[in-house]
């Protein structure tokens, strides 16, 4: 059955949202378990259609992986029996599935991975993927959709460097360097909380990693990985989110468990434009400076730590409602401005060329049905819908459901009015 979500706007959000464990630390923790014969147990693990759909990969592996009783905790083990083929039905569901490729390179020398699917917001080639692994000594072939990769012998640890940052690459090029012979030196390396993330999971297990969170990361390999106990970091992209939720709604909400140096940029931007982010021992607290505004601002995305890409829709749903011009320019993914002609239908005044987006605010969004394009993209349309006068209907939900955690009964728990049909 197809679900939608239905909101009637206008009405002011107040109460406390608990924040959740990263979505993109954890498809990044999970396929670890791979590279050893121990146990990896995750903590704070966000109950999300993109995690099922990673634990469905790994157990098509050879890997158990089994949820806890409260669903925020999984414990992996790689058992006996192990294919190397991950298959194209459960990879074009996500993109974060060539993170698998890495980790059965470096331990089992073989593997064959389907050119992954998901969200339609840009190429995404994986050739930095590639070019990562086979400057470890990997050797692929591209054959009716899918990465075959081999080993002869062992991975061995060498010097790369990345023409330019990317996060999935850096992970996968990490995960296949702990198990190399000798010492890995990557260059031009992601900085983002997930890689940072990774690296302490991975520290944790034995391996020896220097330089996470900076431009250079040194790997020393070992043999064997211990087993351990990780929490995942919080999601910094909800977070962000629900901060929109307070600020686009003229609210007063509390996010436990939020932290806003993981988007000392992003609250820089929202300071330009009147809202207040004040960091307590144990929650953040959002507000309008100004009740009655919402200022202009231009915005450049870049890597962390600029501005984050995955908060660019719910920023441009705020800006929808300022006072005067505002300029977006996408310069992470090509194609990420999907959401608005969405946000148009809604009544927002928005003029696109190439990857620069110009926002003349309105003073009121209109109810209207519409759909989403891509996970992020799906949330900017509820934020507006909490603001917008009338109803608004989304429809294809399910990209919502790959990265919000329960995202109707925590806006409803501070007075969102919003059901799933």
């Amino acid at each position: 059955m197809k679900e939608k979500i239905f909101i009637k706007g206008g009405k002011r959000l107040v109460g406390s949202i608990p924040i959740s464990g990263a979505k993109n630390s954890c498809l990044t923790l999970m396929p670890v378990a791979l590279l050893s014969e121990n146990s990896l147990v995750l903590h704070n693990v966000p109950f999300l259609s993109d995690v099922d759909t990673m634990k469905t990969l790994l157990e098509s592996l050879g890997c158990s992986v089994v949820y806890g009783g409260s669903g925020k905790c999984i414990s992996l083990k790689m058992g006996n029996e192990v294919s190397f083929l991950a298959d194209y039905e459960i990879v074009k569901k996500m993109r974060a599935s060539i993170l698998v490729l890495g980790p059965l390179l470096a331990r089992f020398g073989q593997a064959i991975v389907a050119l992954p699917g998901g969200c339609a917001i840009g190429a995404r080639p994986v050739n930095l993927h590639l070019m990562g692994l086979e400057a470890l000594g990997a050797r692929f072939t591209i054959e009716n959709g899918y990465v075959k990769g081999k080993v002869s012998g062992s991975l061995k640890g060498c010097k790369i460097i990345f023409p330019f940052v990317s996060v999935g690459a850096t992970a996968n090029t990490i995960m296949a360097a702990v198990l190399a012979k000798g010492t890995t030196e990557l260059i031009n390396v992601a900085k983002e909380p997930e890689i940072i993330d990774l690296c302490q999971c991975l520290k944790s297990m034995g391996c020896n990693i220097e330089g996470a969170g900076e431009n250079r990361i040194v790997i020393e390999g070992i043999k064997n990985l211990e087993k351990t106990t990780h929490k995942v970091v919080m999601d910094r992209i909800e977070l962000g989110t629900y901060i929109i939720a307070g600020a686009i709604s003229n609210g007063d909400i509390k996010l436990t468990g939020g932290n806003i140096a993981l988007l000392e940029n992003f609250i820089e931007k929202l300071n330009e434009v009147g809202v207040e982010v004040s960091q307590f021992e144990d929650h953040l607290r959002v507000r309008r400076i100004n009740s009655s505004s919402i200022n202009c601002t231009n915005i450049y995305t870049e890597p962390f730590p600029g501005f984050p890409t995955d908060l660019q829709a719910q920023m441009m749903a705020l800006l929808s409602i300022a006072d005067g011009v505002s300029n977006i320019e996408e310069q992470i993914f090509e194609n990420r401005f999907m959401h608005v002609p969405e946000l148009v239908r809604m009544g927002a005044n928005i003029e696109i060329e190439g990857r620069k987006a110009k926002i003349s605010g309105v003073d009121q969004l209109r109810g209207a049905p519409v759909k989403a394009t891509d996970l992020r993209a799906s949330v900017s349309l509820v934020l507006a819908g909490l603001v917008a006068e009338g109803d608004t209907v989304i429809d294809k939900i399910h990209h919502i459901d790959r990265g919000y955690e329960a995202i109707i009964q925590k806006l409803s728990s501070c007075g969102a009015m919003i059901e799933r049909l």
